[in-house]
């Protein structure tokens, strides 16, 4: 292991934003690397996702009151890293990678039982920040995607959708459905990542484009927009149909407001007359389907089954552009910046 720096660089909240947040409200800091206590694991870190919604409802929440980062605050964010040092209790050795939740930074403290041994079962380590847990999770415990089901995935061009797709189909269903902002986001999910149809924003009512790509409805709908998208899927829902919602980007990545709420009007008829269930998921409510999903994540990696879609940003430098990219809608898939 390369000898510790005295100091480290991270992207910290330099103001808070009226609105959405922009470049110009992060900064890149240096700073002493932090010192260890009992019972933490000095990290390394490798790569972090860039999560634009997660933030932007966390500084908004901050704004708020409410637990979250403030300017001069790091910025969290889920990251892979290689431990330094850690307690000999805690069975982690130097160099061993882990998974964690305190990215935007070079060198993060991090309390043991936050620290999650990822071992090599995928061939790139990188593929560890992937969102398909919370996909494969919703779809698979609180959809239960069944063998032909018609699913809908919204916001498909997404770290989450981009891979949920392609899961609904290992899963067996008959038919699978994206939403997506752009005809050219459209080809690639189409093309390249296994959707039999696309709905685009903008290029019509979104219930009128369902009506048409699902003239039998859907089973299924795995929703991370809200907003219209949502109105369309109670619409075109089959009788028992079930919708889970994982997100909420039509607020959470708007110009105004603070990305905190999502109100909606949903037309309770046809939920009552067609017994739709709607219900939220959080991946961390299905610990089990962590273990499972990397297993089975691997092993379709592995074989080329599965795709890992995500654009590679080098440098902290240029994680406050990352962001803006994400929110812009610049990438199909995860955006991780590498350190």
């Amino acid at each position: 292991m390369p000898s510790l720096p005295s100091v480290h660089r991270q992207v910290q909240l330099l103001t808070t934003p009226d609105g959405l947040p922009r470049p110009e409200d992060f900064t890149v800091v240096e700073v002493p690397v932090p010192p260890r206590a009992s019972g933490e694991v000095l990290v390394r870190n490798r790569a972090f996702l860039v999560s634009a919604a997660l933030l932007r409802t966390l500084i908004g929440a901050a704004a708020a009151g409410l637990p979250g980062p403030r300017p001069g605050d790091p910025l969290p964010g889920t990251a892979i890293g290689e431990v330094v040092a850690a307690p000999d209790s805690s069975g982690l050795r130097p160099g061993e990678l882990v998974g964690h939740d305190l990215g935007w930074r070079e060198y993060a403290v991090v309390p043991v039982d936050r620290c999650r041994r990822l071992g090599d079962s995928l061939p790139d380590p990188l593929a560890h920040l992937s969102q398909g847990w919370t996909a494969y999770a919703a779809l698979t415990r609180t959809a239960a995607v069944r063998t032909g089901d018609t699913v809908l995935i919204t916001g498909a061009a997404g770290a989450v959708g981009s891979l949920a797709g392609q899961i609904a189909r290992r899963l067996g269903a008959a038919r699978v459905i994206g939403t997506t902002g752009s005809p050219a986001k459209a080809r690639v999910l189409t093309t390249e990542l296994g959707y039999d149809a696309v709905i685009v924003r903008g290029a019509g009512p979104i219930t009128t484009q369902l009506a048409d790509t699902a003239p039998d409805g859907i089973d299924v709908a795995l929703d991370t927009v809200g907003g219209e998208q949502l109105q369309a899927a109670v619409h075109a829902a089959r009788p028992h149909a079930r919708i889970v919602l994982i997100g909420a980007l039509s607020a959470q990545l708007a110009a105004e407001g603070t990305g905190t709420t999502a109100p909606l009007e949903l037309d309770l008829v046809p939920i009552v007359l067609k017994r739709i269930s709607l219900r939220g998921s959080n991946a961390a409510d299905h610990p089990d389907a962590l273990a499972e999903w990397t297993q089975r994540f691997g092993a379709w990696l592995h074989t080329g089954n599965i795709r890992f879609p995500h654009t590679r940003i080098h440098g902290i430098d240029r994680a406050a552009r990352a962001f803006q990219d994400v929110v812009e809608g610049r990438h199909v898939g995860a955006v991780l910046v590498e350190l």
